[in-house]
């Protein structure tokens, strides 16, 4: 299967159903190894593209991840950008925010890690937290310290999109482009790995009593994952809902859909000037016209 990223795109005033979007698809590979050497063709590009995007320093890149428990957004993250130089790459991970955190508007936290041009910042979770685990647990919201005018349900949850439409058309006014995934996991496929962490020693690490608490807020977690990608995704800012029950295939469909938003960057590395070219070319002559002590150079 050749993966086409307008497959899984929601469309900007779409109304979602994830019902109606499969988490299992026809896999891009045919057997493991033919998985290993496509992915790996994806982190060859996709670091030489990050070496230019770091090089031309235009725009900064933003890759959202959002997802039930056990989805593989760590997988995704570390199979996906493990070509990507350290240097031009930051990975956040948003947990219950702090107390000094909790005294600014529900966006500052996050704002603050936003990538500088020529980066990649990939948030492990987001700011979209505040629509999803916090409308599906009110008592959170209610625990923030907001004035109760605010707290009104039939009007917070359209005011927080609308601030998030509104910095997402910001931030990409300035250069910003920002790609979010939510990593489409089946409720059967998720059992399913929770019982391989149980089972395994290594994992065991990776599951708690309250995940499995949050498990049994399922459908409540699908209808506001439903009404965030419907009011938050737009032609500028675009969710992708990745089929996520083969691990593999989502790391190929994420892959794809990051590299395909590379190359439509009209990204070139830095022209120099006649005068810049002038001063490497006495720098080449000063540097080739250096003796070299012979006992310093390695033979062969």
């Amino acid at each position: 299967m050749k993966i086409k990223p307008d497959d899984f795109r929601v469309r900007e005033g779409e109304e979602v159903s994830l019902a109606k979007w499969k988490t299992l698809v026809k896999p891009a590979y045919r057997s493991k190894h033919q998985y290993a050497e496509l992915l790996a063709l994806h982190v060859e590009e996709l670091s030489a593209l990050q070496e230019l995007h770091y090089a031309s320093n235009r725009y900064a890149l933003l890759l959202i991840f959002q997802a039930m428990d056990a989805a593989g957004k760590d997988g995704s993250i570390r199979h996906v950008m493990s070509g990507v130089n350290p240097q031009g790459c930051q990975v956040f991970s948003f947990k219950h925010p702090s107390t000094t955190e909790l005294e600014h508007d529900f966006l500052w936290r996050t704002t603050q890690c936003l990538p500088e041009r020529g980066r990649i910042g990939i948030f492990n979770r987001s700011y979209y937290e505040e629509v999803l685990i916090v409308r599906v647990h009110p008592e959170i919201l209610r625990s923030q310290g907001l004035p109760d005018a605010l707290l009104d349900d039939k009007t917070v949850w359209g005011n927080r999109y609308r601030s998030i439409v509104g910095l997402e058309k910001h931030l990409y006014r300035n250069g910003t482009r920002i790609l979010k995934f939510f990593l489409h996991l089946s409720k059967a496929e998720q059992r399913k790995r929770f019982l391989e962490r149980i089972d395994d020693p290594t994992k065991n690490w990776k599951l708690s009593v309250a995940d499995i608490e949050e498990r049994g807020f399922w459908k409540e977690y699908m209808r506001a994952y439903e009404a965030c990608l419907s009011a938050t995704s737009t032609e500028i800012a675009p969710w992708y809902v990745v089929p996520a029950d083969d691990k593999d295939n989502a790391r190929l469909i994420v892959s794809q859909i990051v590299l395909e938003a590379f190359r439509k960057l009209k990204m070139h590395y830095p022209k120099i000037d006649e005068e810049r070219r002038k001063e490497l070319l006495a720098i080449h002559e000063r540097l080739a016209g250096e003796i070299v002590d012979p006992a310093r150079v390695r033979p062969g």
